[in-house]
């Protein structure tokens, strides 16, 4: 059981081999996630597109995020958060490669059965 958010990453983040995603609190419409990144993007050409919407907060590290249909990248640091709606496509360009990344992400309305 995570206790706190900096501490007691997963093997796989650890060691860089794998993002990792690990349930903080799961109720009816919201499921609240730590993610570790080290290095990671998403592939080329890709897009998540989820059925809930998102806030996510980068607690450590840095990232880049694309929105559909914005021409400019959103450069995440520290304390940055951003909203993704329903539906919205987006990826991540790239995650700081010279530390772990660790995101909050809030996942709110329709959450899918086999996330909780």
């Amino acid at each position: 059981m995570i206790t706190n958010l900096f501490h007691d990453f997963p093997a796989a983040a650890q060691n860089g081999n794998a993002e990792t995603f690990e349930a903080l609190l799961t109720q009816p419409n919201l499921h609240i996630e730590r993610i570790v990144s080290t290095g990671q993007a998403s592939p080329h050409d890709f897009w998540y597109c989820q059925t809930q919407g998102e806030w996510v907060l980068v607690l450590q590290g840095s990232a880049g995020l694309q929105l559909e249909g914005e021409t400019q990248e959103r450069h995440l640091q520290v304390g940055d958060f951003v909203e993704i709606p329903a539906g919205c496509r987006h990826g991540v360009n790239w995650t700081d490669s010279k530390g772990p990344t660790v995101w909050l992400a809030v996942h709110y309305g329709a959450i899918p059965v086999s996330t909780i």
